[in-house]
């Protein structure tokens, strides 16, 4: 099921879990695209995460009980609609992998360099959230092998487009900024500005090596 809380005055926000999944992402994001395809009266915006969906609203245009009950009302038809995972948009990226972190991510999983490229280019990801930074996706779907933990401290900066993973996650970098996650590579940053949560990702290397 669900629970629901209010974040101010305009502000609905439903938790479906308590750890983060690619099936409960999944569920969010159906209900996140539909509610950004038709959404209620009085909506400002939406906002996924792992685990909970926020849903902004005017209070003065709208009845606060009246969009709680609209939106909890399409929660129970959540199975019926589209499923991201087979009609997401899908963004191919060319990642070339000079990381300064792929010599620590195969020391830690025991993988050679060429196996870790392997296995970060082989899934289908999806985005399950955009957050940190505008533009900067969360996805879901790493190889269990690859799971690595963050830096034990952040780098000041992180260059713009860097590929990283982080536990059993893989994001990038929009800018320059800190940042503690593993670096394998780095793709073009503006190829990021169009990806949405709910959409697909996939990485090749660039040069069609590895």
């Amino acid at each position: 099921m669900w629970t629901c809380f209010a974040i101010g005055e305009g502000c609905w926000s439903w938790r479906l879990g308590e750890t983060p999944s690619r099936e409960l992402s999944r569920r969010m994001l159906k209900m996140y695209r539909d509610l950004k395809s038709h959404p209620p009266q009085g909506m400002l915006d939406v906002v996924p995460a792992f685990t909970e969906l926020a849903v902004h609203f005017d209070p003065v245009e709208t009845d606060r009980s009246a969009i709680r009950s609209e939106v909890e009302e399409r929660f129970l038809q959540v199975e019926s609609l589209p499923d991201p995972e087979t009609n997401g948009t899908l963004h191919c990226l060319d990642v070339v992998y000079d990381g300064s972190d792929l010599e620590r991510v195969a020391q830690h999983t025991g993988f050679q360099i060429d196996e870790v490229i392997r296995r970060h280019t082989a899934p289908m990801y999806l985005v399950s959230m955009i957050g940190f930074l505008p533009h900067f996706p969360y996805c879901l779907g790493l190889d269990a092998g690859l799971a690595t933990p963050r830096l034990p401290s952040p780098r000041e900066r992180v260059p713009a487009g860097s590929v990283a993973i982080a536990g059993m996650q893989t994001g990038i970098y929009p800018r320059a900024c800190p940042g503690g996650w593993n670096l394998l590579g780095h793709t073009d940053p503006n190829a990021l500005l169009p990806i949405q949560p709910g959409d697909r990702l996939k990485f090749s290397p660039a040069g069609g090596g590895a």
